[in-house]
């Protein structure tokens, strides 16, 4: 049986290395974020993905809101040489990122393993002192639910047994893809004796692969997969199960690095639970509150809410605030009441029936304005988005802050149509990369590192040099974000005066 090093600890794995994947546009607040939550140290950035060193349990990774996933890192090295070697020396490439070091396998199965053993520990003593005379009663229906739940796990493990043997024939059957040059046929006897010492733990895992750039044109995911799979079984005599494994390999094949890790959580941190029914990406949503800079006390608006998802974010973060939405759509409003009440945030947010260029409020009786504004088929504004933003100006105070979330074409409607002068990156500025300290990648390239302000300061104020100026309202900030088929851009605005005065 594999030992794994390192017995369990009272607290959270001292400098534990994680990874998270971000949408493209949103490492500089993933950066920034992991600083102050966690106050993680090594952190730098390629883009996707934010790498950082934090001594953090599960409770406080879970807080992270501008993450998609997060990862345990195994490691991080140079990416596979495609064009110059054969499809054979890749895959014994492949087998040696464990046969070569299996120590850095062992010891991040060791920090998973005390991660879950620490936060087992806490739901434990949690549940015991919230229900100190009910135990009794919880025991039997525990006892219930384990005999249900050992009769299930027995049907399962009797169909799993039969896929898993599936799959191991067909892995033997495909021994041979691997066997060009004669370098590899071994590998085929591998899984033999995989399968002969898989019983020496009771761990089970699976791989999930994802490979892009010129290494997708030579190898599948579903090839990397098996190698990485069977040179598993083979080390650690860990056992395959596709359906319901106790442990998850992730693997991304770039031209940039190969990463290896294990998903601290199975459902992604973006997928909100307090949260019925999905509007905006909650990532996006939380990104503009914290650019927007809330405080205590403040009047927060959102003056076309939808389905509440930005006040929602920003009264989970910063609650001592009194926020407000606002829509003309009735279903929408209607999809915001649902959200509000299963977030238990209801009397936290009043929400308005208004058209937002006819605001039932006082003038410079808001603090922030945080909106993204409505584009694509089913909604446009087009050149009325001018109007909608003089509406926003007469309510925010002098000295109060707008984000909004802009298209390409809302963009060009307030400079008057006149066109962009070139494709914008990921951090809000021209194609080329934004100075700042560096730090070498494992592929050689530079990912830049901490600190933020410094990282991305010469890309957004290329970015700001295209914002145009709106009546009082100064340009403050851009970044340019993905929303998936399309991007869009995230602007600042601060109010410098009246404009009646």
């Amino acid at each position: 049986m594999a030992v794994v090093p390192g017995g369990p600890r009272s607290g959270p794995p001292a400098g534990a290395q994680f990874f998270c994947t971000a949408g493209r546009g949103l490492e500089p607040f993933l950066m920034r974020e992991v600083r102050e939550r966690l106050a993680a140290t090594q952190v730098e950035y390629i883009s996707g993905k934010v790498f950082f060193t934090a001594c953090s349990d599960l409770n406080m990774l879970k807080q992270l809101k501008s993450a998609e996933r997060l990862f345990l890192l195994i490691k991080k090295q140079l990416p596979f040489p495609v064009s110059s070697v054969s499809k054979g020396k890749i895959f014994n490439e492949l087998q040696r990122l464990i046969n070569d070091d299996p120590e850095s396998w062992l010891n991040a199965i060791s920090i998973w393993k005390n991660l879950l053993e620490l936060d087992a520990k806490k739901e434990k003593l949690s549940h015991k002192n919230a229900n100190p005379l009910k135990r009794k009663v919880g025991e039997d229906d525990t006892a219930a639910k384990k005999l249900k739940t050992e009769q299930i796990q027995e049907i399962q493990e009797t169909k799993e047994c039969q896929l898993e043997k599936q799959i191991e024939e067909k892995l033997l059957e495909q021994g041979n893809f691997i066997t060009e040059e004669g370098k590899f046929q071994e590998l085929q006897n591998d899984v033999t004796e995989a399968a002969d010492t898989r019983n020496q733990t009771d761990l089970t895992f699976r791989v999930s692969c994802r490979c892009s750039g010129a290494i997708a044109k030579t190898l599948t995911a579903q090839e990397v997969g098996r190698v990485i799979g069977i040179a598993l079984m083979k080390q650690f005599g860990w056992k395959a199960n596709l359906r319901n494994p106790n442990l998850e390999i992730f693997i991304h094949l770039s031209d940039i690095y190969s990463v290896l890790g294990i998903p601290v959580f199975r459902v992604p941190l973006a997928c909100r639970a307090y949260i019925k029914t999905a509007g905006m990406r909650s990532t996006i949503a939380w990104a503009m509150a914290s650019l927007a800079e809330i405080k205590a006390g403040a009047v927060v608006l959102d003056p076309m809410c939808g389905l509440g998802t930005i006040l929602l974010e920003a009264a989970k973060e910063w609650p001592d605030v009194y926020y407000v939405g606002a829509d003309v759509s009735d279903s929408q409003l209607s999809g915001a009441y649902d959200n509000l009440r299963a977030a238990g945030l209801k009397d936290k947010i009043e929400l308005l029936r208004v058209s937002v260029i006819e605001l039932p409020l006082p003038s410079e009786s808001v603090d922030i304005i945080i909106s993204d504004i409505p584009f694509g088929k089913k909604f446009k504004l087009g050149k009325d988005i001018k109007r909608t933003l003089q509406e926003m100006e007469r309510v925010l105070r002098v000295g109060g802050t707008i984000v909004l979330l802009l298209s390409e074409d809302h963009h060009r409607h307030l400079k008057g149509g006149e066109a962009s002068s070139g494709p914008l990156n990921s951090q809000g500025g021209h194609t080329q990369e934004p100075g700042g300290e560096e730090c070498l990648t494992p592929a050689g390239k530079a990912a830049v590192s901490e600190p933020v302000s410094s990282l991305f300061v010469a890309g957004n104020q290329e970015c700001l040099d295209r914002m145009p100026l709106l009546g009082s309202l100064v340009p403050v900030d851009c970044y340019r974000v993905s929303l998936g088929k399309t991007d869009a851009l995230i602007s600042k605005y601060k109010k410098s005066y009246s404009p009646g005065r």
